[in-house]
């Protein structure tokens, strides 16, 4: 992977992170329209630090408070009941399901996910799951009202984006509507949980960089992870402003759209869809 390469995936995965529109499908379409080496699971991974970084910057007061909460919890039965002390503790509980799910599928998430094909119809799929879910939300619920099932529920959601075209945000975002929460705490909450998932990937990630097939080197990956934190940080200051006023049907059509593209351009023979070292 050369440096251009690694500034554009870098750019991709910041703007697309966080919208509902999956940064690991980006990745790979990205990458195999360019006609550059699927640059792998690993490399989506350890970029996705840097866009985490950008959460805990952005939410840093806030992540700052439940760790506070969350550890005098343990030990000290007044802050037990304690908000930020019970978020702690649900982030823990909605982390589970991506925890246990990664570990057993982590040969289909680094080789038979990535098909393009799978790419396409998960896009097109989910998409209208949210549709769905963005139009039927009641959204009277906000994080206060989270539960242990409803915990579980948006872990599996987020589980699901080990599949490329799913969409952490997206499925995250589309379970806690379905369950009553508005969209900014189904999109904060996502945004939440998604911090111990991504540095715990990454971290257990970091040691493919450059090995089995791989093809991001770590001096090009560094460099995208900071390109993806820099950026990141500016799309979740525009999406958290956005979805208090605005709804993501346009998010919808893209990603519909971008799967039928996708599909036309598989089925049409200009793109392989298991291009990539990853499939060897």
């Amino acid at each position: 992977m050369g440096w251009f390469e690694a500034l554009v995936l870098g750019l991709v995965q910041g703007l697309t992170e966080f919208l509902p529109i999956s940064s690991s499908a980006h990745l790979r379409i990205t990458a195999a329209l360019a006609g550059w080496d699927d640059p792998g699971a690993a490399f989506t991974a350890v970029t996705q630090i840097g866009t985490e970084l950008a959460v805990i910057l952005y939410f840093g007061k806030k992540i700052g408070r439940i760790l506070m909460a969350w550890f005098f919890s343990i030990y000290k039965k007044e802050w037990r009941h304690d908000p930020d002390a019970r978020l702690g503790w649900l982030i823990i509980v909605g982390s589970l399901p991506i925890v246990v799910l990664g570990l057993l599928l982590q040969d289909a998430i680094d080789r038979s996910f990535r098909d393009l094909r799978i790419t396409a119809t998960t896009l097109i799929v989910f998409g209208l799951i949210l549709l769905v879910a963005d139009r039927v939300a009641k959204q009277r619920r906000n994080l206060d009202h989270l539960t242990v099932p409803h915990g579980l529920g948006f872990g599996f959601a987020q589980a699901l984006a080990l599949i490329p075209g799913v969409s952490r945000s997206g499925g995250t975002t589309s379970a806690g509507l379905l369950m009553g929460y508005t969209r900014a705490d189904a999109a904060e909450y996502s945004f939440l949980l998604a911090v111990p998932a991504v540095f715990g990937s990454g971290l257990y990630k970091l040691t493919d960089i450059g090995k089995n097939g791989e093809a991001a080197q770590w001096g090009p990956t560094i460099l995208a992870t900071l390109v993806a934190f820099g950026v990141g940080y500016l799309v979740i200051a525009w999406l958290m402003s956005y979805i208090k006023k605005r709804s993501f049907v346009p998010f919808v059509v893209y990603r519909v759209a971008l799967g039928l593209i996708l599909f036309l351009l598989i089925f049409s023979g200009v793109l392989d869809p298991n291009a990539g070292p990853a499939h060897t």
